[in-house]
C-alpha cells in the first residue's frame, strides 16, 4: 500500500490525503507516541547520518543515528538518576551540537517536556522563561553558565567534556513510555525580554500533524538531504528544520554560531543538500554576500517562511539554483496552513502569492462582520478550527486562480489620509533598489493625512537626499503616488526579534518616543517665549 510520501503531485494531496493516513508514517499510535523514538531510535539500525551541523567557526559535526540515540537514551538515564519525573520542565539553552541533540531527545525520550531557549538570551530573556515555565533544570555550556546561574533556585547542567565523560556511565538504551497526549515540547515564540509571549505547548502526537508542513510545505521525501538554517530554539528551527525531516529518517543540516552566508553556501555544496528551507532574510544575505558563484549546488527544492521574500531575491534564487523558491505560511500556534507544495510537478508557483490551502484545511479571507471577502480584496486571513474560524492575525486576500497574497499583520497596516497601505508591499518594493540591503516602512503621525509612510533603509551607499528621491520614485512607480515613504531613514541596521524578524514594533516605539520629546521640547519653548 502507497504511503503518503510516495506521492509528489499537487493532485495526490488533493486525492489521496486524510489525517488518518499521517499515522501510517509512524511507528506510535493514538494511545503510545514518543517523539524521540520515532526521531531518532527506529532509524539507528539504518548507518545514515542524522545530521550535519555546520558551525560558524569552518567545522563540521556529523552525528548518526545509532550515535544520537545511543548518546540520548544515556541522558534520559542520567535525568531518571537525578529525580527528573516525567512531566518535568528541562530547558535547553544550547546552540546546534551533539550536546544540543543529545540533551533535547534525552529529555523527551525520559517523557520530561523539553523547552529550548535562545542561546542569545540575556539574563532578563532567561528569567522571563525560566519564572514562566520553572523548568527543574537548564542545561547549557560554559559560555551561558554565568547568565543561567544568575537566576535563584535555578538548577543548571553545565554540558561539558568532563559530563560526556560521566554520561559515558550510563545505558545507551532506554524504553520511552510516554502517552501520544502527553507534553513533550514547550515552544516560545519570539518577542522582546519586556513582553514574554505564552509557550506553544506541543503533545508528542504534535509530530503527526507537523507531516503535513513537511509534505507540503518544505516537501521532505524520503532521500532528501534537507537544510534548515533556523535556531531549534524557534518553531521553523526546531518542528520544520529538526523533528520533521528526522521522524522520516532524513539526513538534516543544522548552522551552529553566528551566521555567515558564505559559510552556508559552502556547506550546502560540500554535502549536497538537495531541500532547504529557510528564512527570507537567509536566502537576501546569500544573494548579497556575492559569493554562491564559487560553489556547486544540487537542489530539487527550496522553500522560506517566516516573513514575504522580495522580488528581487526571489529573482535570484531562480536563476542562481534554477527553482523557484515556494512559500510556507503558518504561525506557531496553528501550524502551516498554506504552501505552495515543492516538488509538485503539477502546482504553478505563482510570485509573491502564499499558495493554496494544505490538505485537509480551510483557509478564508473575512471582513471586520465576519464575511468572507471578494477576490483581490484584503481582509484578516481565518483557519477553520474544531468548527470555529480562528484568526491569524495576518491580513490577506485571495486571487482569481485561488492563491493567497499576504498583507502584512494587522497591526502593521499604514492608513494615510483614508488609503489603506502594506508595510510589506512598500518594503517589497524599496527592496528593488540594487543599492538596498534592507528595508522596514511604518507609519508615523502626520496633522494633514493622519499617518503617512516612513521607510527606515540599510545599505552600504552613503545616505544622501538623492538616493532617498531614487526611493520615493521607486515606489511611486511600482505601487499609488500615495504609498511612497515621504520620510525615509538611513540606518546602520534593524531592530530584529530574536527569530530573526524585522521588528516594525520598536521602530514604531523609537517614533512614538521621539514625537513625544519633540511635542515636549516646542511646548518647553513656547513657554520660555
Amino acid at each position: 500500500m502507497q504511503r503518503l510520501t510516495d506521492y509528489t503531485l499537487y493532485a495526490d494531496a488533493q486525492a489521496h490525503f486524510s489525517p488518518d493516513r499521517l499515522w501510517e508514517l509512524f511507528d506510535g499510535n493514538r494511545e503510545r507516541f514518543n517523539i524521540a523514538h520515532e526521531c531518532v531510535d527506529r532509524h539507528a539500525a539504518t548507518g545514515r547520518d542524522a545530521l550535519v551541523v555546520v558551525h560558524a567557526g569552518g567545522e563540521d559535526e556529523v552525528i548518526t543515528y545509532a550515535e544520537l540515540a545511543a548518546d540520548s537514551s544515556a541522558f534520559a538515564h542520567y535525568l531518571e538518576s537525578r529525580g527528573i519525573q516525567a512531566g518535568d520542565r528541562v530547558a535547553i539553552m544550547l546552540e546546534p551540537s551533539r550536546a544540543f541533540y543529545t540533551a533535547m531527545f534525552g529529555v523527551i525520550k525520559r517523557g520530561a517536556i523539553a523547552v529550548p531557549l535562545f542561546t542569545l538570551f540575556g539574563p532578563d530573556g532567561v528569567r522571563l522563561r525560566v519564572n514562566d515555565c520553572k523548568p527543574a533544570l537548564l542545561v547549557t555550556n560554559a559560555l551561558k553558565e554565568e547568565v543561567a546561574r544568575s537566576i535563584d533556585g535555578l538548577q543548571v547542567l553545565v554540558f561539558d567534556a568532563g559530563f560526556v565523560e560521566r554520561l559515558a556511565e550510563f545505558p545507551t538504551a532506554y524504553q520511552a513510555t510516554s502517552r501520544a497526549d502527553d507534553l513533550a515540547v514547550f515552544q516560545y515564540t519570539s518577542g522582546t525580554t519586556r513582553e514574554l509571549p505564552e509557550a506553544v505547548r506541543h503533545t508528542h502526537k504534535a509530530l503527526v500533524t507537523l507531516m503535513v508542513a513537511a509534505l507540503y510545505g518544505t516537501g521532505l521525501r524520503p532521500g532528501d538531504r534537507f537544510f534548515c538554517p533556523s535556531s531549534p530554539a524557534w518553531g521553523h528551527g526546531l518542528w520544520h528544520g529538526t523533528l520533521a525531516p528526522l521522524a522520516l529518517g532524513l539526513t538534516v543540516g543544522a548552522y551552529s554560531g553566528r551566521f555567515h552566508p558564505e559559510r552556508l553556501l559552502q556547506a550546502l555544496s560540500r554535502h549536497r543538500f538537495t531541500n532547504m528551507s529557510a528564512a527570507a532574510t537567509h536566502y537576501r544575505m546569500l544573494k548579497n554576500c556575492g559569493k554562491a558563484d564559487e560553489y556547486a549546488f544540487h537542489f530539487e527544492k527550496l522553500s522560506f517562511t517566516g516573513e514575504p521574500i522580495d522580488d528581487d531575491t526571489a529573482d535570484y534564487v531562480h536563476q542562481k539554483f534554477g527553482l523557484p523558491v515556494c512559500s510556507m505560511y503558518g504561525t506557531t500556534e496553528i501550524g502551516v496552513v498554506l504552501a505552495s507544495y515543492p516538488g509538485a510537478a503539477d502546482f504553478p508557483v505563482k510570485r509573491g502569492a502564499l499558495g493554496k490551502a494544505v490538505p485537509g484545511t480551510r483557509v478564508e479571507v473575512h471582513d471586520a462582520e465576519g464575511q468572507v471577502c471578494p477576490v483581490n480584496v484584503t481582509g484578516q486571513l481565518m483557519v477553520l478550527r474544531r468548527g470555529e474560524w480562528v484568526p491569524t492575525k495576518d491580513l490577506g486576500r485571495i486571487d482569481s486562480d485561488g492563491y493567497f497574497h499576504h498583507g502584512g499583520r494587522a497591526d502593521d497596516v499604514i492608513i494615510s489620509a483614508g488609503w489603506t497601505m502594506s508595510a510589506v508591499e512598500i518594503e517589497n518594493v524599496i527592496l528593488m533598489h540594487h543599492d538596498v540591503l534592507e528595508a522596514a516602512a511604518i507609519g508615523v503621525p502626520d496633522a494633514v493625512r493622519g499617518q503617512v509612510v516612513k521607510a527606515f533603509v540599510v545599505s552600504a551607499r552613503p545616505a544622501s537626499e538623492a538616493f532617498a528621491q531614487e526611493i520615493q520614485e521607486l515606489v511611486k512607480t511600482k505601487l499609488s503616488q500615495h504609498e511612497y515613504p515621504r520620510h525615509i531613514e538611513f540606518s546602520p541596521e534593524l531592530p530584529k526579534t530574536p527569530a530573526g524578524k524585522v521588528h516594525r514594533k520598536v521602530l514604531r516605539e523609537r517614533e512614538a518616543v521621539a514625537a513625544a520629546t519633540a511635542l515636549a521640547s516646542a511646548a518647553s519653548l513656547s513657554t520660555a517665549h
